[in-house]
């Protein structure tokens, strides 16, 4: 995934995905309550979305959650993760 806190821009790998949110691989994470630009490379396409960092792990990540993405990147979103999130 690439991502974007002002001018500072990276790629990272995700640890875990949801529908509200996601944990962002990075040795340098940004602070809590930033502001973060997302772009994901999905099967489905590419999903582009704001969030906000609401949890820091010093030298190994950040949570971030979900604040605004439009329907269709929604939908792909929805998409991708539906099969982690049947039951069985």
């Amino acid at each position: 995934m690439a991502w974007q806190s002002g001018t500072r821009r990276a790629v990272s790998y995700l640890e875990s995905i949801a529908l509200g949110g996601l944990f962002v691989v990075t040795r340098q994470p940004v602070p809590i309550r930033s502001m973060v630009k997302i772009l994901l490379d999905l099967p489905f396409g590419e999903v582009r979305a704001r969030a906000v960092v609401r949890r820091v792990t010093p030298a190994r990540g950040m949570g971030l959650e979900f604040i605004a993405m439009t329907q269709e990147d929604r939908a792909r979103l929805n998409k991708a993760l539906q099969p982690m999130l049947a039951t069985p």
